[in-house]
């Protein structure tokens, strides 16, 4: 399974968000990433759209989680960005070609198919296990517990102009 590179992206937003006290400007998550503020946005509207992250707007404007990040998982955020599609499509070669299977004979999944499936289920079942609050807790774990405290500060300290963020539908 191939994900897009805005998962990561959004992953770390989310994670970014839980030490938020006040709404996030998407061009302040872009510079805390190193990243272009436009690709950054593509990400969090894929959130918004999703019903992860809200858009606040006016001057204190940007992006807060709309719940508990407890109650988000990983999944959620793959599903939001790259969408819910399975990662596998059977098309049903066993019915092509010179020795094609016939369609009633097709009662059930070929085993390539089912093989699929079983992945991508344990594969969804293995994300939706994990939430944005357990992955704060991993960094904490990982860097210790001024990690996160210290990028809820620097969220805080001067945005050098940061505008409102103005949700596009």
């Amino acid at each position: 399974m191939k994900l897009s590179g805005g998962v990561e992206w959004a992953l770390h937003c989310c994670v970014v968000l839980t030490t938020a006290t006040e709404p996030v400007p998407a061009a302040r998550l872009a510079e805390l990433h190193d990243v272009s503020g436009s690709y950054l946005a593509k990400q969090l509207q894929a959130l918004s759209r999703a019903g992860l992250v809200t858009s606040v707007q006016g001057k204190a404007g940007g992006y807060v989680l709309t719940r508990a990040s407890e109650l988000i998982t990983v999944l959620d955020v793959v599903a939001a960005v790259d969408g819910a599609q399975p990662a596998f499509v059977c098309t049903e070669i066993r019915q092509r070609g010179p020795l094609a299977a016939a369609q009633e004979a097709c009662t059930r999944p070929c085993p390539v198919a089912r093989a699929m499936a079983g992945a991508d289920a344990a594969w969804r079942a293995a994300l939706q296990a994990i939430s944005i609050a357990d992955l704060a807790r991993s960094v904490d774990d990982d860097y210790g517990p001024t990690a996160l405290a210290g990028i809820r500060t620097w969220l805080s300290g001067p945005n050098d102009g940061d505008t409102a963020v103005v949700e596009q539908g």
